[in-house]
């Protein structure tokens, strides 16, 4: 495993995983929870791929490391879950288009470790995420040109835009891979770590818009 993949793993966990307990707790104890996210924020921060080494080491001590395939895990988990972190609670039609088109992403790449092995099926799952991508990427696009001033005036703007361009790239990625899959269908594990990529990417475009319409 490379740093990268480890950093990515961190932050997929503390998606998909952290933060819905955390959201749970906020519902008994407010206080406690943005103490407990805070935290693992910055850990995270200051040493990428801390939360993959303890959710790692806690699956050797239970011996379950060696029967998870966490890439395969955190794909299936980030297709389903949903949080406050990764959603943007405002009503206007752009933002609830970007939230709605993002589930779908996310819902059609969860499916992969389940639809992968049959290539008629997989085949079609393939045309699904190609027209997800391009709907999410018009819907990104709607938001970018109805930002008020403020944003544009305060960077948010040229940040989406990178935002953009980093999913176009890490969706190129993704094709690649597709291509060097149907090649070699013993990498399966990289179309799924490559998938994980794209998730990542598309939380990282909610919570760029999210933080600045809150």
């Amino acid at each position: 495993m490379t740093m990268g993949d480890k950093n990515l793993y961190g932050k997929l966990i503390v998606d998909v995983v952290i933060c819905p307990v955390l959201e749970k707790l906020e519902r008994k104890d407010i206080s406690a929870a943005q103490t407990l996210r805070s935290a693992i924020s910055k850990a995270e921060s200051k040493l990428p791929g801390l939360t993959y080494d303890l959710v790692r080491g806690l699956l050797q001590q239970a011996e379950l490391a060696d029967k998870m395939d966490l890439c395969q895990t955190l794909l299936r988990l980030g297709g389903v879950t949903e949080t406050e972190e990764i959603r943007i609670p405002r009503s206007e039609a752009i933002y609830r288009e970007l939230n709605d088109c993002s589930v779908d992403l996310k819902r059609i790449l969860g499916r992969i470790p389940e639809q992968i092995y049959d290539r008629k099926q997989f085949l079609e799952t393939i045309k699904e995420i190609a027209s997800s991508i391009k709907t999410l990427l018009d819907a990104v696009n709607k938001v970018i040109a109805e930002m008020p001033p403020h944003m544009v005036e305060n960077g948010t703007k040229q940040v989406l835009e990178d935002r953009k361009k980093e999913f176009v790239r890490y969706s190129k990625k993704f094709s690649n891979t597709l291509k060097e899959y149907f090649r070699d269908t013993s990498l399966n594990q990289s179309v799924f770590l490559s998938a994980n990529h794209l998730i990542h990417q598309t939380n990282l475009i909610l919570k760029t818009v999210r933080q600045d319409v809150c």
